[in-house]
């Protein structure tokens, strides 16, 4: 499920308001306060800016009433989505080759030649009807592998990508926190404007999963609207915007290391910021890290103790 509602929200004037840390708790723009009782489930633990660690109830407490919910939602809003290149970018169509063109281009910086990726096997992640698939990454790589939640997009992918559709090895009907990459298998995972629709934990495991995908030099390339500060809520899609801060605490997290983060250039001004961050496994991930998911801990490196991300 390509991410529709791309740029239909300007940043500090969402549907669900504007999340702002507060003493002992967060608050949004309606006045409801969210305590913090110090083991609340969901509660997750990151690290921003200067502040080594950072209690948020960004996505699995309360103020989404609760995980399966907050899911459950986003499913019921893209049932009313059209399985078009319209729905695919929401209000936004005449943005989709700007986007295509600047994807296109970041793309390029680490595939092909030596030591950077290779150009068998992509993996479009919230596919949606294929529109990355079909103009960023099929130019590019022999074959594509689609996964996404939406069946009826799915569906749609074969008319939509008119002549190549013989290049899709496989489509995945899933959610992606319920996705695992195989091992080893994809030269690039491209994962846009589909990260907001996870939770912390979620996001925080898919990434390790996908390092796992990865082959040799292989790279995760994510594109998503970006918080100018902390953490907005859409209530209308079920979906949270990040702020860089908060999505390089996660990267961190998952051990995946930064080659290069780039600014989405040429949207209107009134637009939510959109960015490209591409990744790369970091040297003695594997173990560490699925240790993390599987164990919900993690390390403060300030203070050398484990913290809950449960």
């Amino acid at each position: 499920m390509e991410k529709k509602k791309t740029q239909r929200k300007q940043d500090g004037a969402t549907p669900g308001g504007r999340w702002r840390s507060l003493t002992g708790g967060i608050t949004d723009t309606d006045g409801v306060f969210f305590p913090d009782s110090g083991s609340h489930p969901g509660q997750v633990m990151l690290g921003i800016g200067c502040c080594p660690l950072v209690k948020l109830y960004a996505l699995t407490s309360q103020v989404i009433n609760g995980e399966m919910q907050f899911y459950a939602r986003a499913k019921h809003f893209y049932r009313e989505v059209p399985a078009t290149e319209e729905g695919m970018m929401g209000d936004y169509i005449e943005l989709s080759n700007t986007d295509i063109e600047s994807s296109r281009e970041f793309l390029r910086k680490f595939v092909g030649g030596v030591g950077k990726a290779g150009t068998n096997r992509a993996l479009d992640c919230g596919s949606g009807i294929g529109r990355i698939s079909k103009h960023v990454l099929l130019p590019v790589f022999k074959s594509v592998e689609l996964v996404d939640m939406m069946e009826n997009f799915l569906a749609e992918v074969p008319n939509y990508l008119q002549g190549k559709e013989d290049r899709v090895e496989t489509y995945y009907c899933k959610s992606l926190q319920e996705f695992t990459p195989a091992p080893q298998r994809y030269d690039v995972i491209w994962i846009q404007w589909v990260s907001g629709y996870l939770t912390d934990k979620d996001l925080l495991e898919f990434l390790i999963r996908c390092q796992n995908g990865l082959k040799d030099n292989g790279v995760i390339i994510l594109k998503d609207n970006v918080a100018r500060e902390g953490c907005t809520l859409d209530s209308l899609d079920s979906s949270v915007i990040r702020d860089l801060n908060i999505l390089h605490s996660l990267i961190e997290m998952s051990g995946l290391t930064i080659l290069q983060e780039e600014r989405q250039e040429g949207f209107p001004e009134q637009c939510v910021p959109v960015w490209m961050l591409a990744m790369q496994k970091g040297p003695g991930h594997s173990r560490l890290h699925s240790e993390t998911a599987e164990t919900g801990l993690w390390m403060n490196r300030r203070t050398g103790k484990e913290k809950s991300i449960d």
